[in-house]
């Protein structure tokens, strides 16, 4: 039989481009068994005739497939097939940046056991402080202080995660300022924030250390807005680190407008440069925010928040409206585990996973990567919006789902790429 006659009659329809839709017609004879493991493809002219598109066409699409793993070409033989039917697989989600289950189930059994405890001899069920009891905040107090930043138990506010602190930080700072500012792209959760409460955020432009001041002085200038809003370390989605004189330079503009920053230090377990946190820069003028769903795991939805000094009742206020504070048996888990030591194993072995995760990506994606030097536990692949949409649409026909780039992007001038 020949080769050409195993294709397809004709192109499928979609807003593809032409290669693309002819690329995607040569992977269907590959899937449907047409064309098997080490068949040779029709030359590049039998192909143009058969579907009637140019030879250029034809050398595209081919390119296309190669790109996919789909075929080979060997030099004076010919292009071959290289991958058999696509075997079926379970849906690969990496939307949700979930760290490892790196808790050993003995101390997480040891952990609920002491919480159980703990939670049963609290008083009124429970209902003791809704910001977190005494000893609570002492153990996270003690773990950032030991960690990240100085602080004491009288510093902080218990939040149900680090989602529920940004919440609660937007909020207090909307009667300064409607507007948020951030870089181009930012945390979808916090633009989901925003939107909650009725808050626009703009995007900045940024470089290799995120969101760059002039941009950020202009953009406050202009809108009026007092409230900025940056992870600083894995920046999400775009993996970014500040150094110390980056977030000087941040903290001078924000000094210069009368402005709110909002911490976001979340990833900052994975810091390379070890810059000292916004917080210990300007604590009068910095929302530090923080969880234990990244460095440890996001079942007991621990996070904790330092507003400025003065502002903590307000904080504890709102609170009391929304959730009248976390979870207590969840509470004593977490402080459990911290006590327990799970805290260093859990990073330590994130660490090491993420250096073995980016070695991979290199060896995959090679030069299509900007640099891969620092720890993170995703990676900001670069290209056009419209490029970037595509992956998308076209990873989700393959059970792989991506978060869309549009999902993080602050306004229609923010460049296109895609987080893995």
């Amino acid at each position: 039989m020949p080769a050409e006659s195993r294709l397809p009659f004709a192109l499928p329809k979609s807003d593809l481009p032409l290669h693309e839709r002819l690329a995607d017609a040569i992977e269907q004879a590959v899937s449907s068994g047409a064309m098997g493991l080490g068949d040779r493809l029709p030359t590049h002219r039998e192909i143009s005739t058969h579907f009637g598109v140019a030879i250029g066409t034809v050398t595209k699409a081919i390119d296309s497939l190669s790109r996919r793993g789909i075929v080979r070409g060997e030099v004076g033989r010919g292009t071959f097939v290289q991958s058999s039917a696509p075997v079926a697989v379970e849906l690969l989600d990496l939307t949700i940046n979930a760290p490892l289950p790196v808790i050993k189930p003995e101390i997480m059994y040891a952990a609920a056991e002491r919480a159980a405890r703990v939670s049963l001899e609290m008083p009124n069920g429970g209902y003791v402080d809704l910001t977190g009891t005494a000893q609570q905040r002492a153990t996270v107090a003690e773990w950032l202080s030991s960690t990240r930043l100085k602080c004491g138990p009288e510093d902080l506010v218990l939040s149900v995660g680090a989602q529920h602190g940004i919440h609660l930080a937007f909020a207090e700072l909307k009667q300064l300022s409607p507007t948020i500012v951030s870089e181009l792209h930012t945390f979808p959760g916090a633009i989901a924030a925003a939107a909650n409460l009725g808050m626009p955020m703009h995007g900045v432009e940024y470089d290799d250390q995120g969101m760059i001041p002039n941009a950020l002085d202009a953009a406050l200038k202009a809108l009026g807005a007092k409230i900025v809003y940056t992870t600083p370390v894995c920046q999400n989605p775009l993996s970014l680190e500040m150094g110390e004189d980056r977030r000087r330079d941040i903290l001078a503009v924000c000094a210069k407008h009368e402005a709110y920053l909002v911490e976001d230090d979340i990833y900052g377990f994975y810091s390379e440069n070890r810059a000292p946190t916004f917080k210990e820069l300007a604590p009068d003028r910095v929302f530090y925010l923080t969880s234990l769903s990244k460095c440890l795991t996001p079942l007991v939805r621990l996070g904790a928040i330092i507003p400025p000094s003065g502002i903590r009742q307000a904080i504890a206020k709102r609170m009391r409206a929304e959730v009248w504070g976390g979870s207590p048996i969840a509470l004593n888990i977490a402080c459990a585990l911290l006590d327990l030591g799970a805290y260093e194993a859990a990073t330590a072995a994130l660490r090491s996973e993420s250096q073995q995760r980016l070695q991979l990506a290199r060896s995959i994606l090679g030069d299509s990567l900007p640099d891969l030097d620092r720890l993170s536990p995703h990676i900001w692949l670069p290209m056009s919006m419209l490029e970037a949409e595509r992956l998308a649409r076209r990873a989700s026909e393959k059970n792989v789902r991506l978060t869309s780039p549009s999902a993080s992007a602050l306004g229609s001038e923010a460049p296109g790429g895609v987080r893995l």
